[in-house]
């Protein structure tokens, strides 16, 4: 069967605000090789020049342009217009984890206050400044990370439940996992795992690995390492038992 072919797309367009908003249809024409913010560009220079798209590289490497394509998050950037179904509207709303500023962007401020609650990187004292080749492979994984947010809109904990004042979210888990697993560090963050971040509230469905548009497996190389450092540190029976007798000869 021969492959059918779509000269032009229509895109539903959520506008609006936080307030208030509503989906509006654009008729977009298609080139090849055409990616979803190159149509949002077509719509900004002819049919809707007050159109807010939030974007910068145009090539995956500065996570702006996150938005929700056909219902899934991914970067506007990388979405090709020939891998969506062209016979029905494509529809692009704003990240729903995060209020909508206007149109397609987003307030995505919270992020950076939940950052600021993780200690930073800081060196055990007296450590020599070498590492093993397989101790920098773990951890560079995490540095790839793009700040996209898309694993935050995904996850359902902040998404689904608004625990933005409980949960960090799997962008910091992340970013937590490359401070705890470098080799060098000399900081304990189970205590900000568990107290300020959250991390019990996460119950690993990898729905933030589906959607990293890095590869970065989430799930499996950080967020779960993490859970089990906080076991141990809070709820190992033997560890508990060493530090009541350890607070019992104090006394």
């Amino acid at each position: 069967m021969a492959e059918v072919s779509f000269a032009e797309a229509t895109l539903q367009i959520f506008r609006g605000d936080r307030e208030d908003g509503k989906t509006v249809d654009y008729q977009v024409p298609l080139v090849p090789g055409m990616v979803v913010l190159d149509a949002l560009h077509w719509v900004q220079s002819h049919q809707a020049p007050d159109l807010a798209v939030r974007w910068n590289c145009k090539a995956g490497r500065c996570g702006s342009c996150s938005a929700e394509v056909n219902g899934r998050p991914r970067l506007a950037c990388k979405t090709r217009m020939d891998s969506l179904p062209l016979d029905q509207p494509i529809t692009i709303f704003p990240m729903k984890a995060f209020p909508v500023i206007k149109d397609l962007v987003t307030d995505v401020s919270w992020n950076f206050r939940v950052n600021r609650k993780i200690p930073p990187f800081q060196p055990r004292a007296g450590v020599v400044w070498k590492m093993d080749q397989r101790d920098v492979d773990r951890v560079q994984e995490f540095r790839k990370c793009i700040e996209c947010f898309l694993c935050q809109n995904v996850c359902h904990v902040l998404r689904d439940h608004g625990k933005q004042e409980q949960f960090g979210g799997p962008r910091f888990f992340v970013r937590t996992a490359s401070l705890e697993m470098h080799p060098l560090d000399g900081v304990s963050r189970t205590s900000v795992l568990k107290e300020e971040l959250g991390i019990g509230l996460c119950n690993i469905t990898k729905c933030c690995t589906e959607v990293c548009p890095e590869d970065i497996h989430i799930t499996d190389n950080a967020i779960i390492p993490l859970k089990e450092r906080v076991v141990d540190e809070f709820y190992d029976p033997l560890l508990m038992l060493v530090r009541k007798i350890r607070s019992a000869k104090k006394i």
